[in-house]
């Protein structure tokens, strides 16, 4: 029964030497001195306010992208036991004790690490030779953009990351097809696609650009497939869902898997949530939710209430009156009706308050039981402090002369008649018979007489305003508009009939039970249309450039500069490899068309399997660099070098592809090939001089003396830092 133990227990393993040594000496090129600096560097000063609120708990929007390389990053600050607390106020300023450098920089410069094996295992899985491989993952090695990239508190090498283990997977689960489908092995590398493409995307939206090209060409490999008679319609279709079940439906579950871990871990009000809805900032612990708790949920006759534009640009502001008149004459010679102004105000004010009053009583209270506002009533606003109701007439508008001027009415005497219904509309409503409620509904205020509708122009009002915001009447209007849309943030059931009472009571805070919870789906909805769409002012940067600067590398970034020295370091590639990967993807560009031609004439200069290999390596690495380098010249941002590095990644890997291709089919004799060996050689050994004269400013030391420092400005646009002696 024991017999087993008679003899030993013998585990074999198959360890590639290569891998194990290009991950080793990986991790050494991004590992070593990580700490150096021990001082803010370039954009940490940007991602580092992330970290910091993660750990404080407290809610922010990053209009960059999704939050899963924020988190990632907060990991590290986690793991090294980072507090938050440290001011990320300027670069090149010293961090703090408290702040783990080492740590926060870990998982950045791991991604960048395992890059290196990643090139190789996808030449290999492209079925190029382990000698093109080793090269390939040799140059990104060397490539002292990417190992500066990935040294620091940045994204781009986690990005890179999660790109090539996309793509490595697929190449992987592409290769299994053809002979154990439906295998655990082929379920893994399938799964682990759709994994990885999710993570790229929720690292950065630039990562779209890769998960587009995998399922364009999932979908040409499944075309290809359907023509397949060997396969059945029932294998076809099981094919088909599991990869959309790998390919869409789990990396979009994943998707909203990071924003629900986003959400739940920053549950504080914090400066950021000012952009999101009142029911989003209610929400939140602290804020807004510490005004609001305890309100009634339906709004009433009598209700006290505050109006918030839905918009939230230029700022977010509330439906303000007070006791000044509109000019009798504007300065352009148009008049007024000299009636009271209403603006909308961006700050916290006693004169937001306004009373929902029903136009057949005279009240000002609420009634027991309340009687709810529904979509639909007819409602008069009645402003709290001066009493008096919003109006609006056929009256231009002071800085929107095509619209309707909206003011609280007062009675001169004259032929200006009160006009002041509005109809209440729930724009988000489920049925014409909904309530008004407190901050879920989002309402339009329809004018009655006019059919103008309430809305905020945005337009700053002159001095006679305060320079507060333009509230007009919109006449024309077609569907709606954000602008036109309002939603109660605060409310109270009023209690007071005298008017110095109800002062008082404007001014003493809300009370009463009700709790507003929003649904995950509805904060995810609202906070991704926040990303998309909100953006920050686009301003020159001394280090920005332009798409067609970074093929030739005719620029660069600082990152640090030592207070003292001339240590430094800089965003800076490999002049040799750059070169290269655009001579390597020029010779793939033509020799393919070369081949194409010939082809048509039924002229086949390579065999079937090698021109087979020539077309998927150069789809996917070719490919790889288009589509993440091309949409750059469309888009509309304040563009860096680093934004092309993963374009760059991918033309690296098209270098040694075209080099075997080249030694393969067209050194023919032994001597041609003899010297084009030499070639590569000499050539190779130029990338490593590059990287060794550029690692001072790749890595921040030594400290270069100036004319050292002058020596590397290889270029006149290169902007090497000098100190004034």
């Amino acid at each position: 029964m024991l017999g087993f133990l008679k003899k030993p227990v013998v585990v074999t393993a198959e360890i590639n030497v290569n891998l194990v040594a290009l991950t080793v000496m990986g991790l050494i090129s991004r590992l070593w001195g990580l700490s150096y600096p021990r001082a803010v560097v370039f954009d940490e000063v940007y991602y580092g306010q992330f970290v910091s609120l993660y750990m404080k708990r407290i809610f922010f929007v990053d209009d960059s992208g999704p939050p899963f390389g924020h988190m990632l990053l907060a990991l590290g600050g986690y793991l090294g036991g980072f507090d938050g607390n440290f001011l990320w106020n300027r670069i090149g300023a010293e961090y703090s004790m408290n702040v783990p450098v080492w740590s926060l920089r870990l998982l950045p410069a791991l991604a960048g690490a395992l890059c290196v094996p990643l090139a190789y295992q996808i030449l290999v899985e492209l079925q190029l030779s382990h000698c093109a491989a080793l090269g390939a993952a040799l140059l990104i090695l060397l490539e002292n953009s990417l190992i500066t990239q990935s040294r620091f508190m940045l994204l781009e090498s986690i990005l890179i990351f999660f790109i090539l283990l996309a793509v490595l997977s697929y190449l992987k689960f592409y290769n299994l097809q053809r002979h154990s489908s439906f295998s655990g092995s082929w379920w893994f590398w399938l799964l682990l696609t759709g994994v990885a493409c999710s993570c790229a995307v929720g690292v950065k939206y630039m990562g779209l650009f890769t998960y587009m090209l995998l399922l364009a060409i999932v979908g040409l490999h499944f075309w290809h497939m359907i023509g397949d008679q060997n396969l059945s319609n029932v294998s076809l279709m099981c094919h088909f869902l599991a990869r959309g079940l790998a390919l869409i439906i789990i990396p979009v579950a994943m998707y909203l898997s990071f924003f629900y871990v986003h959400l739940t871990l920053l549950y504080r009000s914090g400066p950021h949530d000012q952009i999101m809805t009142s029911a989003f900032q209610a929400s939140l612990e602290g804020g807004l939710a510490r005004i609001t708790q305890g309100q009634p949920l339906e709004v009433a006759y009598g209700s006290q209430i505050t109006l918030r534009n839905v918009l939230g640009k230029p700022m977010q502001c509330w439906l303000h009156s007070h006791t000044n008149t509109y000019p009798i004459r504007y300065e352009n010679g148009r008049g007024s009706s000299h009636q009271q102004q209403v603006t909308c105000y961006p700050f916290k004010d006693v004169n937001n308050w306004w009373i929902v009053k029903d136009p057949g009583m005279q009240q000002l209270v609420v009634s027991n039981p309340p009687r709810p506002v529904r979509h639909g009533h007819i409602v008069q606003l009645v402003h709290g402090i001066t009493t008096r109701y919003l109006n609006t007439h056929d009256v231009a508008a002071p800085l929107s002369p095509h619209s309707q001027e909206v003011s609280c009415y007062i009675d001169y005497n004259i032929s200006m008649p009160a006009q002041n219904l509005w109809r209440v509309e729930i724009v988000n409503r489920e049925s014409d018979t909904d309530v008004w409620k407190t901050i879920m509904s989002e309402v339009r205020f329809v004018h009655v007489n006019t059919s103008a509708v309430l809305k905020l122009s945005g337009a700053s009002l002159p001095e006679w305003g305060y320079r507060q915001l333009e509230v007009v009447g919109e006449k024309l209007s077609k569907g709606y508009h954000q602008s036109m849309v309002w939603n109660v943030e605060e409310h109270r059931y009023g209690k007071s009939q005298e008017q110095k009472e109800r002062e008082v009571e404007l001014h003493s805070p809300t009370q009463m039970d009700i709790s507003k919870n929003l649904s995950f789906m509805a904060k995810f909805t609202e906070l991704q249309w926040k990303i998309l769409t909100l953006k920050n002012e686009d301003t020159e940067h001394k280090y920005s450039s332009s798409a067609l600067d970074w093929i030739t590398l005719d620029t660069n970034i600082a990152y640090w500069l030592h207070p003292t020295s001339g240590a430094q370091i800089h965003l800076l590639g490999n002049v040799v490899t750059w070169a290269s990967a655009n001579v390597a993807a020029l010779v793939y560009m033509c020799l393919s068309l070369w081949y194409l031609i010939r082809r048509r004439r039924k002229i086949y200069d390579v065999p079937e399997d090698a021109w087979q290999l020539w077309v998927s390596a150069g789809g996917i690495c070719g490919g790889g660099w288009a589509v993440n380098y091309l949409p750059f010249f469309v888009m509309e941002k304040t563009l860096f070098l680093y934004h092309y590095l993963p374009a760059l990644t991918f033309q690296i890997l098209l270098i040694p592809i075209v080099l075997q291709h080249l030694s393969d089919h067209l050194c023919r004799s032994l001597l041609l090939k003899s010297m084009f060996g030499a070639l590569i050689v000499a050539w190779f050994s130029s990338v490593y001089f590059v990287y060794c004269t550029f690692s001072p400013v790749t890595y921040g030391e030594p400290s270069l003396s100036v004319t050292e420092l002058k020596d590397l400005r290889w270029k006149d646009s290169w902007n090497i830092l000098i100190r004034k002696q």
